[in-house]
């Protein structure tokens, strides 16, 4: 004779140990229930508590604000002519026109982007910065250094000669190339 009752949509676990009639009756089979209910619930609640504590710990907000310049990144453009593999992972900058709550914003899109959907996740952006002149010297562009003209010359354009082609060298095979 059977002393347990089982149920495949319960936990094993919630099931009354004492319990000695095949039919359980009405309080504790509620009670069975409120157990596997309790205990699915748990199991819901405890990884979003797990996921939500590891992006608390490694997640920084961004300070934007309206009318700043932004990268936007590229990973769901399908519109962005050229192989993948060449593809930048980050879209050409653009201008943030409105925030929408903390997670998503508004950019001005222009150019080939400019027939998708402006609004973005917080996720998919990244601030633009310029870069700084003091740490990155060789970036800076040196203003161009001519030099000075002695008194007895005069400015002159100087051409490359250019030497036309000769029909009897062409034929005997001798280059004709300056």
């Amino acid at each position: 004779m059977l002393e347990k009752v089982w149920n495949p949509r319960l936990p094993y676990n919630t099931l009354k140990k004492d319990l000695v009639d095949i039919y359980p009756t009405a309080r504790g089979f509620k009670i069975i229930l409120y157990k596997a209910r309790h205990h699915a619930n748990r199991c819901m609640q405890d990884p979003f508590k797990y996921a939500k504590e590891r992006w608390d710990k490694s997640h920084k907000a961004l300070d934007l604000k309206v009318g700043v310049l932004v990268f936007v990144e590229t990973l769901n453009f399908n519109n962005i002519k050229g192989p993948n593999k060449l593809k930048d992972s980050f879209a050409r900058r653009f201008m943030l026109r409105a925030l929408h709550e903390p997670n998503a914003v508004q950019l001005e899109l222009t150019g080939e982007l400019m027939n998708k959907h402006p609004t973005f996740p917080v996720s998919l952006i990244k601030p633009y910065s310029s870069s700084d002149k003091e740490l990155f010297i060789l970036r800076n562009k040196p203003p161009l250094e001519i030099p000075p003209l002695e008194e007895g010359e005069e400015k002159k354009i100087v051409k490359a000669p250019q030497r036309k082609k000769d029909k009897k060298q062409k034929r005997k095979g001798i280059p004709c190339k300056v």
